[in-house]
């Protein structure tokens, strides 16, 4: 099973630390424990990325409960997460400088691949099996989703919800690409730290404002449209509703 770490800066008058929580995306019963240990620690969060994602998994990939491994781990963990830390975020927006409070859902240039319609509600569990990479695109669709539909049911508080597609990276990611997938993949790529410009872009940048809350930054920091049917309310509220579903037991 992946494991993740939650990577956070506390920063105080004259000194800065480096914290590592456990977090694993892939077993639903193991977040609120993740979320418990961060809010012990702190009592505020200004910038929350939701960066850690599994890409074409092998098929038959399945998280601790059972669901596809890419819905499991890129969809329904940050959600969870996101769920339990929702009150820290709303609580620091209102003594935060304004704009400064944001959730970063770290997408992919994939969502745009993703089939029509994004979201098949009729095959959540893949009883209809699909290929490795509409899986996948449908997985970073879902995170738009999740995006635009917090920014939705958030609106007012303070809180600034962005989705970005970081760019085309080589990095463990890939380790389930065949060679010659991955020969290809290769010729679209640049340095990893241009995904990092993009995401610290998105997260602490004075250029981002409420007026895109709920929106998209593509590589490798621009603010600009999302996919237009991700942003659907009606999508968000069905997608919403499904995944409320899935974490309830683990509430």
């Amino acid at each position: 099973m992946e494991r993740y770490c939650i990577k956070y800066s506390i920063e105080r008058v004259d000194f800065r630390v480096l914290t590592f929580l456990p977090l694993q995306l892939g077993d639903l019963s193991m977040i609120k424990s993740s979320a418990e240990q961060f809010l012990a620690k702190e009592t505020r969060l200004d910038v929350q990325w939701n960066n850690a994602d599994v890409m074409v998994s092998p098929q038959g990939s399945k998280t601790k409960q059972g669901l596809e491994l890419q819905i499991g781990v890129n969809n329904l963990g940050h959600f969870l997460f996101t769920w339990f830390l929702r009150p820290v975020l709303e609580a620091t927006a209102k003594i935060a400088p304004r704009n400064s409070v944001r959730v970063i859902w770290v997408s992919s240039s994939a969502a745009d691949a993703a089939p029509h319609p994004a979201i098949d509600f009729e095959n959540m569990d893949y009883h209809r099996e699909e290929g490795i990479w509409p899986k996948y695109s449908r997985s970073k669709a879902g995170s738009v989703i999740h995006s635009a539909e917090f920014a939705r049911r958030t609106q007012g508080s303070g809180i600034v919800s962005i989705a970005l597609n970081p760019g085309n990276f080589v990095a463990n990611l890939q380790q389930n690409m065949s060679k010659m997938q991955l020969a290809m993949f290769k010729l679209a790529t640049s340095h990893p730290k241009n995904g990092a410009y993009a995401e610290l872009f998105a997260g602490v940048s004075s250029t981002i404002t409420e007026k895109d809350n709920g929106g998209w930054v593509s590589p490798f920091g621009k603010v600009g449209p999302a996919r237009k049917d991700l942003l659907d309310p009606e999508l968000g509220r069905k997608h919403r509703e499904w995944s409320e579903a899935q974490i309830r037991p683990f509430l």
